[in-house]
């Protein structure tokens, strides 16, 4: 499952985002905004989204203007976000960093480049070579160290 936030400012990119993934076959939830709203806030679909993936529930693929969701998504013990601006950070933030949650900056990400972006991530594998899973180990305890 595939949990889906934008903003104002993300709104449009997300809507296109919901028609490449039923293109791709891909399950997804919208978590909001649902209409554009040029008063919303940002953290409440991140929130919505971050408590969705927290709970082992899948991904999640946040636009807002400038990426900042991706503040609000790593509060969250278990969510490891990432803003991506191209398909090389995804595929690294896929294969590396096992990121669970893609933040993209729709005032400066194309729709095109977006669609490359999430069907990168969204195809990579982690990485199983040591060195990955010792990095990601000690961000796990870090983790457990912070949100007790």
């Amino acid at each position: 499952m595939i949990y889906l936030g934008a903003d104002h400012r993300g709104f449009e990119l997300k809507e296109k985002v919901k028609e490449w993934l039923e293109e791709w076959g891909e399950e997804y939830e919208d978590m909001g905004n649902v209409k554009y709203d040029p008063e919303d806030d940002f953290p409440d679909y991140a929130i919505k989204v971050a408590e969705k993936v927290a709970k082992g529930g899948g991904l999640g693929v946040l636009a807002c203007g400038s990426g900042g969701m991706v503040m609000v998504a790593n509060k969250f013990k278990g969510v490891w976000a990432a803003e991506v601006w191209d398909v090389e950070r995804a595929r690294h933030a896929k294969a590396h960093d096992d990121v669970n949650v893609l933040a993209l900056p729709a005032d400066v990400v194309s729709e095109g480049k977006a669609k490359e972006i999430i069907k990168v991530w969204l195809e990579t594998v982690l990485k199983k070579e040591e060195k990955y899973q010792r990095r990601l180990d000690k961000i796990r305890k870090i983790e457990e160290d912070n949100f007790k």
